[in-house]
């Protein structure tokens, strides 16, 4: 009883003084005080875009900082975060792929992330409010920030679970997406230990140019990738999976690839979402025109599937797809050098 008050205390109502817990006796209170703290991941430095996408540098423990970022909608609002400082993949067209990894993040500094943009957004309910009467600010979560969360399976895992909580911060499930780049063995499990939504890291239609752009190819190609994703949306109960694609000009935007991508993912309940290179500094690649990718579009759309064009959001402030790296990490490489490394010819 008394783990499910400070429980609804902590994940429903955002509060963090002991003192504050009402329903528990004062001695109680008092015993928690000393012997515990309730600390939320620091918040260093917090950007508004002009189109309201707000980013906020976090630091955690060790000093390490991630970044986490909130992008309002009509009536909502997605909060995009991270699993990892840094990342291991190194997918030669994603900044943060270009920062090593340091660490995995807690799951207690995941959840973190949530409260403290539930704090900025001022969105915890009201006393004496019913909290799931609430308009939701942050009524999406999707984890597709700094990191791969399948090589963090059981931080991610249980702080999703704290989300999804009807106790606490109450998230449907379908209101996750959980983004990997292709980490197989751990596909099933998150049908069955998380049952979010599902996003994959696609970007390339042969394996040739999937080596390049996302190295985890290399471990488990095309075929494999796709004979696990064939079996998700059962063991989830998902209605369909997303295809994330990045359109990079000249190579992976062609009709060719359009058309190949469809013959890939023939039989999978799926959509596949369009995604405008985001630049950064030193970036190797291109964005594809909006023409080109427009037409990319169109041959996706009529073979049946959604298409939806991502639009771009907080550039200005380097908060879109593929832009996020940590202040104290960032390193301002030379398009050569990025290019060797990812092993692009020049």
């Amino acid at each position: 009883m008394r783990t499910g008050q400070i429980w609804q205390w902590l994940y429903q109502k955002g509060v963090r003084d002991f003192d504050a817990m009402t329903n528990l006796a004062k001695g109680y209170r008092a015993e928690l005080a000393e012997r515990f703290v309730i600390e939320l991941p620091e918040v260093v430095t917090r950007q508004i875009s002009d189109d309201g996408t707000r980013k906020y540098l976090v630091r955690i423990a060790g000093g390490h900082e991630v970044e986490t970022v909130y992008i309002p909608e009509e009536g909502r609002g997605t909060l995009c975060i991270s699993s990892q400082v840094g990342c291991t993949l190194t997918c030669s067209f994603c900044h943060t792929g270009t920062q090593k990894l340091v660490r995995n993040l807690t799951a207690g500094e995941i959840i973190g992330q949530v409260m403290l943009a539930r704090d900025d957004l001022g969105e915890w309910p009201e006393p004496g409010h019913n909290p799931h009467d609430e308009t939701r600010l942050l009524s999406n979560i999707v984890l597709m920030g700094m990191g791969e969360p399948l090589y963090n399976f059981e931080s991610v895992r249980d702080a999703m679970k704290i989300a999804m909580d009807p106790e606490g911060i109450s998230l449907s499930r379908r209101r996750i997406t959980l983004s990997t780049s292709g980490v197989v063995p751990e596909i099933a499990r998150t049908a069955t230990e998380i049952g979010c939504l599902l996003a994959v890291s696609f970007h390339g239609t042969t394996d040739e140019i999937r080596d390049t752009l996302v190295p985890i190819n290399k471990k488990w190609n095309i075929e494999t990738l796709l004979e696990a994703l064939r079996a998700y949306p059962k063991l989830s109960n998902s209605e369909r999976i997303t295809f994330e694609y990045v359109m990079l000009k000249d190579v992976n935007d062609s009709d060719e690839d359009a058309h190949r991508l469809v013959q890939l993912i023939k039989g999978i309940p799926a959509k596949i979402n369009l995604i405008p290179f985001n630049e950064w500094p030193g970036a190797p690649y291109e964005r594809s025109s909006n023409n080109r990718i427009r037409a990319f579009a169109d041959i996706i759309y009529k073979a049946g599937y959604a298409s939806p064009i991502r639009k771009p959001r907080g550039e200005d402030i380097m908060a879109a797809c593929g832009q996020l790296k940590s202040a104290t990490e960032r390193v301002r490489k030379g398009r050569a050098a990025i290019a060797a490394e990812a092993g692009i010819a020049p």
